[in-house]
Order: structure tokens, then sequence, then C-alpha cells
């Protein structure tokens, strides 16, 4: 299965981001519960963060996106990639 990276933004306050965060991680644990191999972090050094995670395709990359509690409810604005890997 193609890999896919979501490279997010924060746009809201920090307490309404951290509201959302249980329910990301939820999420992100049934993401790994159905194959996809999500993982799911932020940068050290400034806001934001990635989410990596395997799909059929584009399409269904995009509803599993759809999903995430933090672009349901607005604390993100993000870009969605397919990383070809090139070494394993």
């Amino acid at each position: 299965m193609p890999w896919f990276a979501k490279i997010e933004e924060g746009i809201v306050d920090k307490p309404e981001f951290d509201r959302y965060v249980p329910a990301h991680k939820a999420y992100v644990q049934d993401l790994i519960a159905k194959g996809h191999r999500a993982r799911t972090g932020y940068w050290a050094e400034r806001g934001g963060g990635m989410l990596l995670f395997e799909a059929e395709s584009m399409d269904e990359a995009k509803a599993i996106v759809a999903q995430d509690p933090l672009v349901k409810n607005n604390c993100v604005k993000y870009n969605l990639h397919e990383w070809c890997i090139v070494a394993e």
C-alpha cells in the first residue's frame, strides 16, 4: 500500500487544540487497528506536525484525513502528499 503524509500547522490556540488531542490519539489507534500503520507526532522546534499512514489510494487517504478530529474541528490546516519511498 502507498504511504501518505499529512503535514499540518495548528491554527487555533493551544487550549483549543489540546481539547481534541485525546480524540486524535484514539483516531490514530483506530487507523493502526485497521492496518494503516499510522504514526503521528509534532515538530519539536515549531507548531504543527505530521501524520504518516498507508492507504490504497489518494482518494482513500483524503477520506481518512477528513475523519481526523483535528481536521473535523478546524484545529489545523494541512497538505496531503503521497510519499514515495526510495529505500528501506
